[in-house]
């Protein structure tokens, strides 16, 4: 028997029955859906369990995939078993292709864009489409799950080892790009790549959704600062350029990273010169002119910077200009552009998540 028998063999022998093929990959697909979205906000480097179990399901959904491709290939191949629904199984398919391929190119370090968007981007835009693909794909042709397809242990020893594997070959992968050079070594462990230099001309522009508001006039500027404070106040663009300079890692979801120094305001002095907060303040608020905002617990905000200077040059329109957000330990999309309004309050903003979806549409 030849060796490629013998894998063979061992690969069919190591296959979960077809159901558990099934339901694996609707569960793995969401489980990557979900660890992707959360791992948006892991900014410091405690959170990279998250990044690699998010790799590990990828290569096992690539195994789940194989699976199930190689029992139901006839079925795509033979026109004359085609259903109403093939077309659907179709589209699945290519969004499952285009995130897993999409995702290996990235971590392999090519470093494109299409149009506005990374390839990290329309990696993202693949995966989000695949959740409801894969749902109503579910609906119209997997079986009901049986309790004794997930009972026995040969099945749970298959998907520990699946996902043992999943981590052992992106720990291999990133092997081979350190000895080629490839992507290089200077990664973040959440996957950005660098971007070097300083100032306005060292990073990209970037906007989360379709926040592309017109350039704010410096002198119609002010900034607000209200809610839970003693005395409200407007400040103006000159007056927040107080010279307070901080260092920080700005770690954009779409897949860069880059440290600038940091010019501006601290907020706890903003914070001050309203008087100070109420008792019951526990989170502060920052607005956009687009109205997309975030909320950071008091404590955390009150050390952060408005900045108005970045690499000891003026905020350009792109980069947030007159003021915008800079927040060490969060990830890009926390850092709010053109920030008109700090708002002091004393419950946490849910309405936040849905404004990030929906800022800048008219």
């Amino acid at each position: 028997m030849g060796a490629r028998s013998l894998i063979g063999e061992a690969l069919d022998r190591f296959e979960p029955p077809p159901r558990a093929v099934d339901w694996s990959l609707f569960a793995f697909v969401v489980a990557e859906a979900a660890t992707g979205l959360v791992s948006f906000t892991v900014s410091v480097p405690e959170g990279w369990p998250l990044f690699w179990f998010h790799r590990a399901l990828g290569i096992g959904i690539i195994a789940l995939l194989a699976w199930k491709l190689a029992r139901v290939r006839h079925r795509l191949t033979d026109p004359g078993l085609w259903q109403p629904s093939t077309a659907l199984s179709v589209l699945t398919l290519v969004a499952a292709l285009g995130a897993l391929a999409t995702g290996i190119a990235w971590v392999f370090g090519l470093d494109v864009r299409l149009s506005y968007w990374t390839l990290l981007s329309v990696h993202v835009g693949f995966g989000l489409a695949l959740v409801p693909l894969v749902a109503a794909h579910a609906a119209t042709r997997f079986r009901p799950s049986r309790r004794v397809d997930f009972e026995r242990r040969r099945t749970a020893v298959r998907y520990t080892v699946l996902l043992a594997a999943g981590a052992a070959t992106y720990r291999l992968q990133q092997g081979v790009n350190d000895l080629l050079d490839i992507a290089g070594a200077d990664r973040r462990f959440t996957g950005s790549q660098p971007r070097e230099g300083e100032g306005n001309a060292a990073f990209p522009i970037t906007s989360w959704v379709a926040d592309d508001p017109a350039p704010i006039d410096r002198d119609d500027y002010r900034l607000t600062v209200d809610g839970l404070v003693s005395e409200p106040v407007d400040l103006t663009a000159d007056e927040l350029a107080a010279g307070h300079e901080t260092e920080a890692l700005l770690d954009c979801t779409s897949g860069w990273y880059t440290v600038q120094e940091w010019g501006g305001t601290r907020v706890g002095d903003l914070l001050d010169a309203a008087g100070g907060t109420d008792a019951d303040a526990a989170y502060v608020r920052f607005t956009s002119v687009t109205g997309y905002r975030w909320s950071l617990p008091l404590d955390e905000a009150e050390d952060v910077l408005l900045a108005t200077h970045v690499g000891g040059e003026r905020l350009s329109h792109g980069h947030g200009a007159p003021a915008r957000l800079v927040a060490p330990d969060r990830r890009g999309f926390q850092w709010v552009k053109w920030v008109t309004c700090v708002e002091v309050r004393a419950e946490y903003d849910l309405g936040q998540w849905v404004v990030t979806l929906v800022s800048g549409f008219d």
